[in-house]
């Protein structure tokens, strides 16, 4: 299980990062509290949003993309594996 904690949130930025992708903290009314911009690889995530749920929100995502894990840190390989194992439950 993934902590929903900001120590998690900062890995999934770092994580989003290394896949090419640039997070945005914005207003927004987002039903996920956070939205993926495909042709510009940049995910808008609700700056009013708790840190729990733009954790969840960033990790929903994740969940639906392709990943090429040659571009992710040795350091966060292993938390990006334990992500593979989490089902995101809302």
């Amino acid at each position: 299980m993934i902590s929903l904690t900001q120590g998690s949130l900062d890995k999934l930025e770092t994580l989003f990062s290394d896949l090419g992708y640039k997070l945005r903290y914005e207003k927004g009314s987002f039903r996920t509290g956070a939205c993926v911009l495909q042709n510009a690889r940049v995910i808008v995530v609700n700056k009013f949003s708790t840190v729990d749920m733009k954790v969840v929100s960033l990790l929903q995502i994740l969940e639906t993309m392709e990943v090429d894990e040659s571009l992710i840190q040795e350091k966060l390989k292993t938390f990006y594996q334990q992500i593979k194992k989490t089902k995101i439950t809302v």
